[in-house]
């Protein structure tokens, strides 16, 4: 006669089953905080290591920082991308005028400056010093010209150039002209520079991974004997590898608190001189500081090659240590 097995007592497993994920939280607690306490037992070593995280991530974040600044600078250079639209000889005021009002409707054009024949002589009377010979005239040859200034995002050259190529087809326009080989030159300076940035930032993204992979395979070595005991008492890998990971962890942000204070106190230093010369070009030029993004993304690229590094360094070398 087989006999019946006795219910298992589910209102006690429940609990345990609901508690399983705050002892697994809590356990990971733990290990964070022992982690960290286990490195301000040795604050020399921490701080070499998280100088050079730090200093790794400082250079392609302050150059980052310089370049953001030159663009906002940009922001008065796009004036030398306008475009000026000599009207037809005999375009009324009131057809210029229309004109205007039609160009200030596009999307692509953030201003528009209207010159009209009579102002135009008398600028070029005050710049020339031919005031006396072009007072001899008949009539004024200069033609009524309206300036035209893209916006910043529509002002790179490939922008630039499909605009003044719109604006040719208006009748009324006689002559556009435009300075695309500075605006080109701007640009291909731009774009060199934020290349540059980036190659920068990956090739020290790279060392700082070598940097914590070779931080924890050291640790790794010095406690050698401790993870063979631990493994020999069935511990897992994933127990033996979450303290290292942790201490990627610490690293990679203490790199990155490092960085930010290298970058700003760069740019303090670096904020008065840079005043300075501008002032000469009547220009008030500054270095921007680090926005909230920018130090967000700082602190989590640094956390984020700290684990990295962590984890590579801790797949490579554990698979070395076995019991026996």
């Amino acid at each position: 006669m087989r006999r019946e097995r006795p219910a298992k007592p589910t209102a006690n497993r429940r609990p345990a089953l609901l508690a399983r994920p705050g002892i697994h939280l809590l356990r990971h607690l733990q290990v964070f905080f022992y982690t960290l306490g286990q490195l301000s037992r040795q604050p020399t070593s921490l701080l070499m290591t998280a100088a050079v995280i730090g200093i790794a991530l400082a250079l392609p974040t302050g150059l980052h920082v310089v370049l953001k600044s030159a663009q906002q600078l940009s922001g008065g250079w796009d004036e030398a991308s306008q475009i000026s639209l000599f009207l037809q000889r005999g375009t009324s005021e009131g057809e210029a005028r229309r004109l205007v009002n039609q160009l200030e409707q596009r999307p692509k054009i953030r201003q528009v400056s209207y010159i009209s024949s009579e102002q135009a002589l008398a600028e070029f009377q005050r710049l020339s010093g031919f005031g006396d010979a072009l007072n001899a005239l008949e009539e004024n040859p200069l033609p009524a010209v309206v300036v035209v200034q893209p916006h910043l995002q529509q002002s790179d050259p490939a922008s630039t150039e499909a605009l003044l190529a719109e604006l040719r087809e208006d009748p009324r326009i006689d002559l556009a002209r435009l300075d695309v080989q500075w605006v080109k030159r701007l640009y291909a300076i731009m774009d060199i520079l934020r290349q540059g940035v980036y190659v920068l930032a990956s090739l020290l993204a790279l060392a700082v991974l070598l940097v914590v992979g070779n931080t924890i395979r050291l640790a790794i070595q010095n406690r050698r004997d401790e993870i063979v005991i631990i493994k020999l008492i069935g511990g897992t890998d994933a127990f033996i590898r979450r303290p290292f990971l942790y201490t990627g962890f610490w690293y990679g942000l203490f790199g990155g608190i490092i960085a930010w204070l290298l970058v700003t106190i760069s740019l303090w230093v670096l904020n008065g001189p840079v005043e300075k010369l501008a002032g000469l070009y009547q220009n008030s030029f500054a270095l921007s500081g680090l926005n909230t993004q920018t130090t967000v993304t700082l602190l989590v690229s640094g956390v984020l090659l700290g684990l990295a590094g962590s984890w590579i360094a801790v797949g490579r070398h554990l698979r070395d240590i076995e019991p026996g």
